[in-house]
């Protein structure tokens, strides 16, 4: 039997379950490219509920406890008197969110000599150090695609936000006030506007596809060049690198994992080469970004907004600059923790343990590192040797 260390982020302030806004979410078929959906033998929730906090623990509580195995759920993830650090010494499997990760660090998994398997619930794994996990033989799982279309999305809306000042104008509205000239006076259309993409996997591509029909000039850059049939699809232009891509747009949406070439990539020289009155969105990983660079060209009108749902760390100090520096439309991170992700991420993490408790091998699109290397979709997205350091993620 396993012990199980689930951490998740807290309940709702208001208590739970919350009054849910719908009665159903849709039935989706399966995913762009026809990769299939989360297939476990059954789930103990209803989709569509919030399974993502503490009490709602994945819906896996008695899938778990039936099965005999030890779980413990928890929010307490920070520092060496959490709950997270005092159970880890004999954890067999580790579960955690990128939305609230439970960060995997050398030094934590050398003080977890039984650790076997770490979960990301949804996608992005680089709060665990993939090195370590290499070294130490753990398997690292993500359920890859459950909630990337929900991140798309969620990009896209803020693209509109920042071009169309809507966060301030509805401040104005909220607080009683009909000031249309201090509205718009940092409002634009989107419409012929030149718009990139950083890295076009499968979230840059459906960020792509969603902007096209606004009719703005599509942009991307990624180490692997899409097919020309493809591009030609899209309507897209390739640039070889991010230095050329962001001399040639005015919004730039990054979706590129977190790995020494993408650390602090934009900087205070990067941000200088943009056209002035730029805007970037970042639902990828805060780190690809130097925080006070960030604020300094909002300040010097060098950008003319800044969104996301990336922080480091996360959660990120009630004093961080992003919450305040001028023209952000930030938010926690939520793009891929909707209700409809949920419960596809809760179901694919039930998939993977019920694999993993019956000795089965786990799809290999879910694999980021098995057998001692990087695997599946890990050797697609990560560098090995220094590539992953949850120290530098977010």
């Amino acid at each position: 039997m396993a012990k199980v260390v689930l951490v998740l982020y807290p309940d709702p302030v208001t208590g739970y379950p919350p009054e849910y806004a719908r009665d159903s979410i849709p039935v989706l078929q399966g995913y762009p490219g026809g990769q299939s959906l989360p297939s476990p033998s059954s789930i103990d929730f209803t989709p569509g509920e919030l399974v993502g906090c503490v009490s709602g623990a994945l819906g896996l509580r008695k899938f778990l406890e039936e099965g005999g195995h030890q779980l413990v759920v928890t929010s307490d993830k920070d520092g060496p008197d959490s709950e997270f650090e005092r159970e880890l010494p004999d954890a067999d499997i580790v579960i955690s969110q990128p939305f609230w990760p439970a960060y995997l660090t050398a030094e934590r998994i050398a003080k977890a000599p039984k650790l076997k398997l770490a979960i990301t619930a949804g996608i992005g794994s680089d709060h665990v150090d993939l090195d370590a996990a290499i070294s130490r033989g753990i398997t690292v799982a993500e359920e890859t695609y459950s909630n990337s279309i929900s991140v798309a999305e969620h990009a896209v809306m803020q693209i509109l936000a920042l071009v169309r000042n809507f966060v301030p104008s509805h401040q104005w509205a909220a607080e009683g006030g009909w000031n249309i000239a201090d509205c718009v006076a940092h409002a634009y259309d989107v419409e012929g506007l030149d718009v990139g993409v950083m890295a076009a996997g499968r979230i840059g591509q459906a960020v792509l596809r969603r902007m096209a029909p606004f009719d703005v000039n599509l942009h991307y850059t990624d180490t692997r060049r899409l097919p020309a049939e493809l591009e030609q699809e899209l309507n897209v232009t390739f640039h070889p690198d991010v230095a050329s891509l962001v001399r040639a747009v005015d919004v730039v949406s990054i979706h590129a994992p977190l790995h020494p070439q993408t650390y602090h990539l934009f900087d205070e020289k990067l941000l200088a080469t943009m056209r002035r009155g730029s805007y970037i969105v970042n639902t990828a990983r805060a780190e690809i970004c130097v925080r006070d660079a960030i604020v300094a060209a909002l300040e010097s009108g060098q950008l003319a907004g800044y969104a996301g749902d990336v922080w480091y760390p996360q959660p990120p100090p009630a004093d961080h600059p992003w919450r305040t520096m001028p023209h952000n439309a930030m938010t926690p991170h939520i793009s891929g923790s909707t209700l409809s992700a949920q419960a596809r991420y809760a179901a694919g993490t039930r998939e993977i343990l019920e694999d993993w408790f019956a000795g089965r091998p786990i799809r290999e699109e879910y694999l980021i590192v098995d057998g001692g290397k990087l695997a599946g979709t890990g050797a697609a997205s990560y560098t090995a040797g220094g590539g992953s350091s949850p120290g530098s993620g977010s």
